[in-house]
């Protein structure tokens, strides 16, 4: 049929989390283009306000706050329409060795990987901010299976993400609402660099890839597109891995 696009997100309204850099910011600018209504959320006003500038029309806007912090999660919440898809992008990145991690390493990955988009999901969920038919993507990690020296934390803090949607796609299955992970392997953000390698290091590491490269954010952007489109409305419950070839 002409004109059809089974990938359009026309008419529906995307909260797209951690929307001020990385991936995120990929996701929320991709949205746009594909006609999406896209709240921006994010601790960050001015890279928030740069990602806002960076979308054209006005079908955009703004809402600050630190997921880690209940008051402001819960706020922002109250503040949100009615929505037809979530991207949980937020989160942090952090490489200790094992016999290094402290309590104050697991509090503070745990708390942003995984209590943080928990926490949004159970008060979207009790707000009734969810229409029927909505799909709900979280951003993993290959991490989880994938395991390297320093990173038990993050790959611990993405195994736990990936169990909780495979629990939450059974309790809203019956509404029509989807629950699917992205994991990605390496991707080229801000956030590769938190492992103290070098840039040198991380592209002569990429090499390594069967594709010769790393992910950029608009590779997975575009894997987000189709979970959150009709085009995937049969699939819930997976976790696909988006990785170049690398195992």
């Amino acid at each position: 049929m002409e004109g059809f696009n089974p990938f359009s997100l026309d008419g529906k309204t995307i909260l797209v989390t951690g929307a001020s850099s990385g991936i995120g910011k990929g996701v929320a600018l991709a949205c746009a283009k594909m006609g999406a209504t896209v709240i921006l959320n994010g601790r960050n006003r001015a890279k928030l306000d740069a990602t806002c500038e960076a979308i054209s029309g006005t079908n955009k806007s703004i809402a600050v706050a630190d997921l880690t912090d209940m008051a402001q999660l819960s706020e922002m919440v109250a503040a949100l329409p009615k929505l037809d898809g979530v991207v949980h992008c937020a989160g942090i990145g952090q490489r200790v060795l094992c016999k290094q991690i402290s309590s104050d390493d697991v509090d503070g990955v745990m708390a942003a990987n995984f209590k943080a988009p928990v926490m949004l999901q159970t008060e979207l969920l009790k707000q009734k901010k969810i229409n029927k038919a909505a799909s709900i993507v979280f951003i993993a990690s290959v991490a989880a299976e994938s395991p390297s020296a320093g990173n038990a934390l993050y790959s611990a803090s993405k195994g736990a993400i990936i169990s909780y949607a495979n629990c939450l796609m059974t309790e809203l299955a019956p509404r029509g609402i989807r629950v699917n992970c992205i994991s990605p392997a390496m991707v080229w953000t801000d956030l590769i660099f938190k492992g103290g390698l070098t840039e040198a290091e991380l592209k002569e590491d990429e090499q390594t890839y069967p594709l010769k490269r790393y992910g950029t954010p608009d590779d997975i952007a575009n894997l987000a597109i189709y979970m959150l489109s009709d085009a995937s409305s049969w699939m819930t419950g997976s976790n696909v891995k988006i990785t170049g070839g690398f195992r």
